[in-house]
């Protein structure tokens, strides 16, 4: 059922000092690609990303080949953290860097730089948080069909066991596959993200072997790391609001759980798809795909579910609405555009959403501890005349949806960290350098670093390990001046 149905309290209405549960894990959180630049060094061999942004898939053109300069500038970035005070640090392995073809033996260099990088954030106090895979595909591996081709699920394995033997002595949280939704379904059916194609079955097919390799690095993960290793996977929930009241709009947001929600939480955490949504997807695909015994792969046992939240989808029933789409097997289905306030990059600020997602998972499906893996908003940030980012809009997005959180902790929900999305303004996507996520400000012309108020005032909630005793205002209109 779509997740409307939650009950919810107002946020706007919390208490307002609130303490999070002792040993909370804090952290910020990057990605390989949106960061690390550097694609001339380690022998690294092109993915998907590089060659989608070639082919004009991007906004202006722009690429990951310098980013955030990240892999040349490293050990200053982890500095950097340990100022803040961060105490973790989420950050995904370039599968391009470590084997350029996605098969063979590893690059001892690329593996070298993430060896380097979890020996600086150890000497540094902050402790690693490895996601073996965020979007990247080595390209090679595409040209053999991608992940629609099952067999690129034991190229992931193979790949996962490199990591695990070069890394797993010192980082011991490890994440398999994050978002998998998007890298089905954005990169395969909708087609606006790398690699670009638009072929419902496929990424029909893409999602199972995404989930496939999910169950298999688990496996490969138990074998290589010490018993006390934590290991799990990223999901992306999408609470789902019925826009309409129509039968059609009911079993338009029903279709939109299923895709966004469902399709991912039931193989993993309970070993099945729902009939419904394999009845959706049997428009498009045969399903052939799914083998004996590969649900009991994916709903291999794991210890953390990691969660990404940004917003709710307002669904209606709307014939014809997109002949191509990120929803396989479901036509005739429309997303309503955001009502103010939203992000610069125009996503709804919903903060209760984030509620929703934790109290659902929890309710529905009886999981691990959970861990909110990336929370963050876009926001027009700029550097002022004395040299400051004050970005007071995404002060205020944190705010509300840690007291979201706060208040699904309260309801008894067994949250054990939260990790804001993102340490540092990147390479985001199909958009390019469009929109800020940062709590640092890059400058892109010369990689300058100036940490932002929301920095500060992060640094401050993990001191304090809750809320500062007022809520500022909701977060307004992001078209002003921050």
């Amino acid at each position: 059922m779509p997740t409307s149905s939650v009950p919810r309290p107002r946020v706007d209405a919390l208490p307002r000092a609130l303490r999070f549960p002792d040993n909370f894990l804090w952290g910020v959180g990057t990605s390989a690609h949106q960061v690390e630049g550097g694609v001339d060094l380690d022998g690294r061999g092109p993915s998907i990303w590089d060659t989608f942004a070639a082919r004009g898939g991007t906004r202006h053109g722009d690429s990951g080949a310098v980013a955030a300069d990240h892999r040349r500038r490293m050990a200053d970035d982890v500095a950097l953290l340990a100022r803040l005070g961060v105490p973790a640090y989420r950050f995904s392995v370039a599968w391009p860097r470590v084997q350029p073809t996605g098969r063979g033996l590893a690059s001892q260099a690329g593996l070298d730089f993430y060896r380097a990088l979890v020996d600086e954030l150890l000497a540094h106090g902050v402790e690693p948080v490895v996601t073996l895979y965020h979007w990247d595909l080595p390209q090679a591996l595409e040209d053999a069909g991608g992940w629609p081709v099952r067999d690129t699920a034991y190229r992931f394995a193979d790949y996962a066991g490199l990591v695990a033997d070069a890394l797993g002595d010192r980082a011991r949280r490890w994440g398999t596959v994050n978002e998998p939704w998007c890298a089905a379904m954005l990169g395969y059916a909708a087609g606006v993200h790398a690699p670009g194609r638009t072929e419902p079955g496929a990424a029909v097919a893409a999602a199972h072997h995404l989930l496939l390799a999910h169950g298999l690095g688990v496996d490969v993960l138990r074998g290589r790391l010490s018993p006390g290793a934590e290991v799990g996977i990223t999901l992306n929930p999408y609470p789902v609001v019925t826009a309409g009241t129509s039968d059609a709009d009911l079993d338009a947001a029903r279709r939109i759980d299923g895709i966004a929600n469902r399709l991912w939480y039931d193989p993993v955490l309970l070993g099945r798809y729902p009939d419904d949504v394999l009845d959706d997807l049997s428009t498009v695909s045969d399903l052939a795909h799914v083998r004996d015994g590969d649900l009991g792969v994916v709903s291999r046992p794991i210890d953390v579910l990691g969660l990404n939240y940004y917003r709710r989808y307002h669904v209606s029933y709307e014939r014809g609405a997109a002949a191509v789409s990120p929803w396989p097997g479901s036509p005739d289905v429309s997303v309503a555009a955001p009502d103010e306030p939203a992000t610069a990059n125009g996503w709804r600020i919903e903060p209760d959403g984030l509620y929703e997602s934790l109290v659902r998972v929890a309710t529905d499906y009886d999981p691990p501890p959970l861990v909110v893996h990336e929370s963050g908003g876009a926001f027009p940030d700029a550097v002022g005349p004395h040299g400051r980012v004050e970005d007071d809009d995404r002060i205020r997005f944190l705010d509300a949806h840690l007291r979201a959180a706060h208040a699904a902790v309260a309801a008894g929900v067994d949250l054990r960290g939260y990790f804001v999305w993102s340490f540092l303004d990147n390479f985001e996507w199909a958009e390019g350098y469009a929109h800020r996520f940062g709590l640092v400000h890059v400058d892109y012309a010369t990689q300058a670093r100036t940490p932002k108020a929301s920095a500060e005032w992060f640094g401050g909630v993990v001191a304090a390990n809750g809320l500062p005793p007022a809520s500022p205002a909701p977060p307004g209109p992001a078209c002003g001046d921050p």
